[in-house]
């Protein structure tokens, strides 16, 4: 096979400096010391926390050198942006989905910035071999109408009643995450006159459909109320259901997998409990599904009425337990406890429980029936992600799920929950892609006592090694498992390799993974993450000095660190919406999520907690050195990590940064913590990134090779 060679591309000029004239903003330094347990800190851009019109004006200055530092750029965007379309159907339907007599499912349209939601009847005599709906569906919630000329739209709430008459659907159009509940009748196309202001996401229905259960915001962002709303009355006659005192904790309502109750989630980072209304009787009182138990973390279904438990008491790595209803007492395990095995949650259908969990790094579903041996769906490509989608029948004797990886297209895949197999319902097209082109491996980094994953891809052509893209989360258990990215073959095809390191501090490898990257042992999430950039560069897979890394809200705080921690390490860093200001932010407990924070992070009101955080904080650890070049962004509205945590670090970073590569800042206006929310937006935002890296990698040519 014939070789693609790097110098190909590499023989073009690196990446371009502002020119000479162009000054970045230069904000007033207006110090203000902070003393914290006898350690004395001067925050010169303290300032900026205020909004006002200077504030304004200074992110706007920022945007503007951000815009000219990169013109030079605008090329290469407009042909990523046009690749990026290229690889994207972008007229689609989704898999219908079916409940009761109808089905569900939404559609896109090209030129549309948002998805239309759809269903279709269920009418055999139109509906095409294989049960699928055969017809036109009808236009039921279009979101491109809801976000009008407002320059962001996002939806929080979107559930159809029981009785399929009414559709619950809330709008956010400013990015800060609190939305207007509205509620539509379906026959006629029409808004009730039902509004309700200031709900956060999660909801449920009474059964009889005249109730909705929903949740509203503190001070602090956090939601904290679960209200219950009358169709018919106004918002002031909506009954308190629950309030949550307690600041560490956040607060969601959701169904029961048979609708047979509401329930209100109430979790902190490390303790969690259950409330249950019966949606037949929404006017009843809550109860306790377990009740609370410090440092107990428990989810729940219903079941043929019994309780479906997965708790993690005396359970690390999670056990599904159940009982009934009426005699909490009369526990059974379903399934233990397992070193090697994670479990997750528990979905009831009639004749089944499908159980999610992990297993050695990747997701794992186990089927287990009423009557019957259980079994695992078996996935053969290492390194992968799984979804739940579309499973709207508690009856359905299928499961229907996800499945993508690096370079491997979404794809919708109902399992037989009797047999296990599995049968492709829809592959999302992937125009001008060739999977056969692309390589996917799984590497393991040595660090300590532990072997951290890196998935790995790269064009099959390319010699390494080769210029190399690193991403990185590692917060909250959250896990970052490899997801099929229609931009991501902008990089490919221009002999980057693309690399995601699941450093502890997230899910990948089970709880102990979670609790071995939060607290005290933060800093692991930063060793894991250097120990893997270092680690492709001796394999023989990263090019040195042709190496840039890329992290998200906590994973933006993953590259602060690094970057204070291994200037040397990076050609580029692009830190999206960074939570860099750790010690201020999490030291004032006005500032949204604070409080409910301390669990992940550690309280610097606390000597201890302080001494860990203290220790990597990435806007006091900003010192004198020749930084790499870097993207940072930031949302004006953004509720989960502020504006100025970027803005303060970007203007420090120039301060006492001895080298000449650039130090940018981009601030979405309009938008919060997501970024933009219509997909071309979205797909140009990307754009704009992957030119940035690419210059710093390869001087980013304009066309990639053939």
């Amino acid at each position: 096979m014939r070789r693609w060679r790097r110098d190909r591309v590499l023989r073009i000029r690196m990446g371009a400096l502002p020119s000479p004239g162009m000054q970045p903003p230069n904000p007033p330094r207006r110090p203000v010391t902070i003393e914290l347990h006898g350690d004395r800190y001067v925050d010169e851009y303290q300032w900026l926390r205020q909004r006002d019109d200077a504030v304004i004006a200074h992110l706007e200055a920022e945007n503007a050198y951000t815009a000219a530092a990169t013109a030079h750029l605008t090329p290469l965007q407009e042909t990523i942006l046009s690749e990026i379309r290229s690889r994207v159907e972008e007229t689609d339907v989704s898999a219908p989905a079916r409940k009761d007599d109808f089905w569900y499912g939404r559609r896109t349209v090209e030129g549309s910035q948002y998805p239309i939601y759809v269903r279709w009847a269920d009418d055999p005599a139109v509906n095409a071999p294989g049960g699928a709906p055969g017809d036109e569906p009808v236009d039921i919630l279009d979101q491109n109408l809801l976000a009008a000329d407002a320059g962001y739209c996002g939806l929080g709430v979107r559930m159809i009643s029981p009785d399929h008459a009414l559709l619950a659907y809330s709008v956010d159009h400013t990015g800060n995450e609190s939305f207007q509940l509205r509620f539509r009748d379906l026959d006629r196309g029409e808004d009730l006159a039902d509004v309700v202001d200031g709900t956060y996401y999660g909801g449920a229905w009474s059964a009889d459909g005249t109730a909705f259960f929903y949740t509203t915001i503190d001070a602090a962002h956090r939601p904290f109320r679960a209200w219950r709303h009358r169709l018919g009355s106004p918002q002031s006659a909506d009954v308190l259901v629950h309030e949550e005192d307690d600041e560490r904790f956040w607060l969601d309502v959701a169904f029961s997998r048979d609708q047979r109750y509401a329930l209100i989630l109430l979790a902190s980072n490390a303790t969690s409990e259950v409330l249950a209304v019966d949606t037949a009787d929404p006017d009843c009182r809550t109860h306790s599904v377990m009740g609370r138990r410090e440092g107990v973390r428990y989810r729940a279904d219903h079941k043929d009425g019994r309780w479906l438990v997965v708790t993690d008491h005396d359970a690390p790595n999670g056990r599904l337990v159940a009982f009934p209803v009426d005699d909490p007492a009369a526990v059974v395990d379903l399934i233990g406890h397992d070193l090697e095995v994670k479990i997750a949650e528990a979905l009831p259908f009639a004749d089944h429980v499908v159980v999610l969990g992990r297993r050695h790094g990747d997701p794992m579903v186990r089927v287990l029936p009423d009557h019957g041996d259980p079994h695992d769906l078996d996935f053969a490509e290492p390194g992968y992600s799984l979804g739940r989608t579309g499973n709207l029948e508690y009856a359905a004797t299928r499961y229907r799920f996800t499945h993508e990886s690096l370079i491997t297209p979404l794809r919708v895949v109902d399992a037989d929950l009797g047999s296990g197999e599995q049968h492709l319902v829809k592959e999302t097209p992937a125009p001008n892609y060739r999977p056969e082109a692309y390589v996917q491996r799984r590497v393991w980094v040595e660090v300590g006592e532990v072997a951290v994953p890196i998935t790995v891809a790269y064009r099959g052509d390319l010699e390494l090694p080769a210029p190399t893209l690193l991403y990185g989360y590692g917060a909250y258990e959250s896990v970052l498992d490899p997801w099929f990215d229609p931009a991501l073959f902008s990089l490919l095809d221009r002999g980057v390799v693309y690399a995601v390191a699941h450093v502890r501090g997230g899910g990948e490898m089970g709880r102990s993974w979670h609790l071995d990257g939060r607290m005290a042992a933060k800093a692991n999430t930063f060793t894991d993450f250097i120990a893997c950039a270092e680690h492709l560069i001796e394999a023989g897979i990263a090019l040195p000095g042709r190496l840039a890394a890329r992290g998200v809200s906590a994973g933006g705080l993953l590259m602060g660190a690094v970057t204070t921690m291994r200037p040397d390490l990076w050609a580029a860093v692009v830190a999206e919406v960074p939570f860099v200001d750790v010690l201020n932010t999490m030291a004032d407990p006005t500032i949204p999520l604070t409080v409910a924070e301390w669990e992940e992070w550690g309280n610097p009101a606390l000597a201890e907690d302080y001494s860990w955080m203290a220790a990597y904080s990435p806007y006091e650890h900003t010192v004198a050195a020749d930084y790499p070049a870097i993207l940072a962004t930031a949302g004006l509205d953004d509720s989960r990590v502020a504006y100025w945590e970027p803005a303060k670090w970007v203007a420090r970073l120039r301060d006492v940064t001895t080298g000449a590569r650039p130090i940018l800042l981009k601030t979405e206006m309009g938008a919060g913590h997501s970024g933009p929310s219509g997909r071309y937006d979205a797909w140009r935002a990307q754009a704009f990134i992957l030119a940035f890296v690419l210059d710093r990698l390869i001087a980013g040519p304009t066309h990639p090779p053939t």
